[in-house]
């Protein structure tokens, strides 16, 4: 008797995720009964009507590993415990659509469900769990922000490519004699913008973790021109804030629980130039450049590990877990561990204070 699983991807793209999609279909194929399906931007497939779902065939899944992005495409709008609905006035309403979810899911008589997501999707997939969905997260996320997992891919592509970034930056900073500030993803969690500043050699790391202090800056940029340097660099993430001020944010679009952050480099630039640094200063914001390309090798094979074990979870009926990296073992937590605590840097890490041994200043 032939057995379904259905696959998705929700929440932001990220380099890895074809590689889960092909680990869980070669590992399906060696069961010869099991189908692998995958539903399209997330549960939308499921909710649109007419549905959006198609078979993964071994065509289909062959070689896409060295591929950005999701073939199965993604959004971080349509939550179905939230669901925006336009009114005819133009305004958004959220109404909960997770109960019509499961009746389709059922319907389409899938024997699991595999969800790749970040910290939204795995709190969705454990209320579908709680409502009887046999379901296996994925954690998902350049900023490397899920406590339950010591690593998740995407994140070591995202570093890479910030790190080539900032390389190309020194130098131009240098011939200038400029301060280059470079902004990286990381709305809560600043592991991107650190790693970025023990690679790249940065002068000044500004996470959202530790709020600066825009005096200190300046007299840290002083400093460093007096020695004689005659340039700086400093890399900070989109989600760092002042002492005293606030975030930069705009409205997200229609139907996005979130606000939108960047710009926070530019924000920078002019609290320096307001405080007297005397510097010429430029400006550079990644954004979604970081999430986009071929992965590292080292993504594709945790992205391709962590598919492999999703299935496994399958056959073994350990559903309402999600797949986990933890003492460079592949395992598994429940979704209520995985959504638990969120992965914040330590101001106490040895990450940190390594940081500080070199050099960089956080601005505090």
């Amino acid at each position: 008797m032939t057995k379904k699983v259905l696959v998705l991807t929700g929440g932001g793209d990220c380099p890895g995720l074809n590689a889960v999609i092909r680990g869980i279909s070669k590992r399906a194929r060696k069961q010869k009964e099991w189908e692998v399906y995958g539903s399209i931007d997330a549960f939308n497939g499921i909710l649109k009507e007419p549905q959006h779902i198609i078979k993964i065939t071994r065509k289909i899944a062959a070689g896409i590993h060295v591929k950005g992005g999701t073939i199965l495409k993604t959004t971080n709008k349509d939550n179905p415990i939230k669901f925006p609905t336009q009114q005819p006035d133009g305004t958004i309403v959220f109404t909960d659509r997770s109960d019509e979810l499961v009746r389709k899911i059922k319907a389409l008589n899938f024997d699991a469900v595999i969800n790749i997501g970040g910290d939204g999707s795995q709190k969705i997939s454990k209320i579908l769990f709680e409502k009887g969905v046999p379901i296996i997260g994925v954690p998902k996320t350049i900023d490397n922000d899920l406590s339950a997992t010591d690593m998740t891919f995407g994140f070591q592509t995202a570093v890479q490519i910030a790190t080539d970034s900032f390389d190309k930056l020194v130098t131009t900073a240098e011939s200038h004699h400029r301060v280059m500030i470079m902004e990286v993803m990381g709305r809560d969690a600043g592991w991107i913008a650190l790693h970025t500043a023990i690679a790249g050699g940065a002068e000044i790391c500004l996470i959202p973790e530790i709020p600066y202090d825009v005096n200190k800056l300046v007299k840290r940029i002083a400093l460093r021109y007096k020695k004689g340097k005659g340039f700086a660099n400093i890399v900070i993430a989109e989600g760092a804030m002042p002492k005293e001020g606030s975030i930069t944010a705009i409205p997200g679009e229609k139907g996005s629980e979130h606000v939108r952050l960047g710009g926070v480099a530019f924000q920078l630039s002019k609290q320096l130039k307001d405080a007297g640094c005397p510097a010429e200063i430029r400006e550079t914001v990644l954004g979604h450049v970081q999430r986009g390309g071929s992965p590292l090798a080292y993504d594709r094979i945790l992205a391709t590990l962590f598919g492999v074990k999703a299935f496994e979870m399958i056959l073994a009926k350990e559903f309402g877990r999600m797949v986990s990296f933890k003492n460079n073992t592949i395992t598994s937590v429940t979704l209520g561990e995985a959504i638990k605590d969120y992965n914040f840097v330590s101001k106490d890490s040895y990450l940190v204070q390594a940081s500080r041994g070199l050099g960089i200043s956080f601005g505090d």
